[in-house]
C-alpha cells in the first residue's frame, strides 16, 4: 500500500536529522504499515510452476526451429544449386576452349594464338604444386614435365623469361632433370632448330644449353624458385645489413628500400609482370611477397587443372590489364 503524506513526511524528517527525530518503536511503525501483504508477494516456485505450465508443450519453439532449419535448408539448396551450374558451365567451356586453342605442339600454332595481342609480359612466373596423395616419384615426373611444357609456351610466345615457384623446393633439388626435359621439350616442339636455354635457381650452379651465346632462334632464361626464397630470404638480408651497420661497414642512411629491392633482385629474381596459378583461387604458398607488389595474379575460377587454355588465357587478361601503379 503507498506511503501516506504524514508517514512520509516524518520519515524524511528523520532522515534529515540523523534519526533523532523519531524513535526506534516510531519508525519500526511506519515501515511494518507500508510493507505489502505476505500474500501478495509472488514466490519463485509459483512463478517456475507457472513458466512450466505455459511451455510444457513448447510447440512455439518447436515450430520457430523448424523455421529457422527449413529457411537453412532452402538457402543452403539454393546456393549450391549455384555453385553445381557454375561449375558445370565453366568446366564445360574450359574443355571447349581447350579443344579450339590446342597448340599441337607447334609453336606457329602459338604464336597465331598471341599475335594480336598488345603487349606481352618480359617476365612470366608460375606456381606448381605437388600433390600430397600421389606418389613421390610420380608426382615428380608431373611437375617436370609441367614445367617443360611451360618452358617451351613462353619460348614459342617469344617470352625471355618464366620462373617456377614449387614450395617444397623439390625442382631445385633435380636442376639436371629438369634441364634434359625442357631441352628435350624444345627439341619436339622446335625440331633441330630450337631456342637456348639457361637454368637458374638461387644458391645453386646454372645449367645452359651450348648454343647459348648469339643464338637466332630466341633464348628462355628459367629460373626455380621455393618457399626459403621468400620471407628467409628478406629475413637473411635484414640480418645482414644490421649486422654491417653495427660494424660500420654500411651507413644506416645507406639502406634505402632501393637497396632492398637491388639485393632481392639480385639474390633470388627480379619481380615478374605476371603470374599463373593453376588452382580455382588465389593460393599463394608461401611466394615470395617482395617480388609480387606489382605484379598481375591470374587465376581462372572452378578450374583444378594445368593446361594451355590458363596459359593463353592470362596473356590476354595480361594484354588488356591497365598499369596503374597505384595512381
Amino acid at each position: 500500500m503507498p506511503m501516506s503524506a504524514r508517514d512520509r513526511a516524518a520519515y524524511r524528517a528523520d532522515n534529515a536529522s540523523d534519526h533523532k527525530f523519531l524513535s526506534d518503536k516510531e519508525r519500526e511503525r511506519i515501515i511494518r504499515a507500508n510493507l505489502p501483504n505476505p500474500n501478495e508477494i509472488p514466490t519463485v516456485a509459483a512463478s517456475k510452476a507457472q513458466s512450466q505450465r505455459r511451455s510444457r508443450l513448447g510447440v512455439r519453439r518447436f515450430l520457430k526451429t523448424q523455421l529457422y532449419a527449413l529457411v537453412f535448408a532452402i538457402m543452403h539448396g539454393l546456393f549450391s544449386l549455384y555453385i553445381r551450374i557454375r561449375q558445370a558451365i565453366h568446366i564445360v567451356s574450359y574443355q571447349v576452349s581447350s579443344v579450339l586453342y590446342y597448340h599441337h605442339g607447334t609453336p606457329e600454332y602459338i604464336r597465331r594464338d598471341i599475335i594480336g595481342l598488345g603487349r606481352k609480359p618480359n617476365h612470366l612466373s608460375a606456381i606448381l604444386k605437388a600433390e600430397e596423395n600421389q606418389r613421390p616419384k610420380a608426382d615428380l615426373d608431373r611437375l617436370i614435365e609441367e614445367t617443360a611444357e611451360l618452358a617451351a609456351w613462353c619460348a614459342s610466345a617469344e617470352i625471355p623469361m618464366l620462373s617456377i615457384y614449387e614450395k617444397t623446393g623439390i625442382l631445385k633439388k633435380h636442376m639436371p632433370r629438369v634441364y634434359e626435359a625442357v631441352m628435350q621439350k624444345f627439341t619436339f616442339y622446335f625440331a633441330g632448330q630450337h631456342p637456348s636455354l639457361l637454368l637458374t635457381s638461387p644458391h645453386k650452379d646454372a645449367y645452359s644449353s651450348p648454343a647459348l651465346a648469339g643464338d637466332k632462334h630466341g633464348h628462355l632464361k628459367l629460373h626455380l624458385i621455393s618457399a626459403q626464397d621468400g620471407r628467409e630470404s628478406i629475413v637473411d638480408l635484414t640480418r645482414t645489413l644490421a649486422e654491417m651497420s653495427q660494424r660500420g661497414k654500411i651507413s644506416p642512411r645507406d639502406i634505402s628500400m632501393e637497396l632492398v629491392d637491388a639485393e632481392l633482385s639480385e639474390g633470388i629474381m627480379p619481380e615478374p609482370d605476371l603470374l599463373i596459378l593453376f588452382s580455382p583461387n588465389v593460393e599463394l604458398s608461401g611466394y615470395p611477397p617482395w617480388q609480387i607488389r606489382l605484379t598481375e595474379i591470374f587465376c581462372l575460377q572452378d578450374n583444378e587443372g594445368f593446361g594451355y587454355q590458363v596459359f593463353l588465357k592470362a596473356l590476354r587478361k595480361f594484354a588488356k590489364a591497365q598499369m596503374r601503379n597505384g595512381k
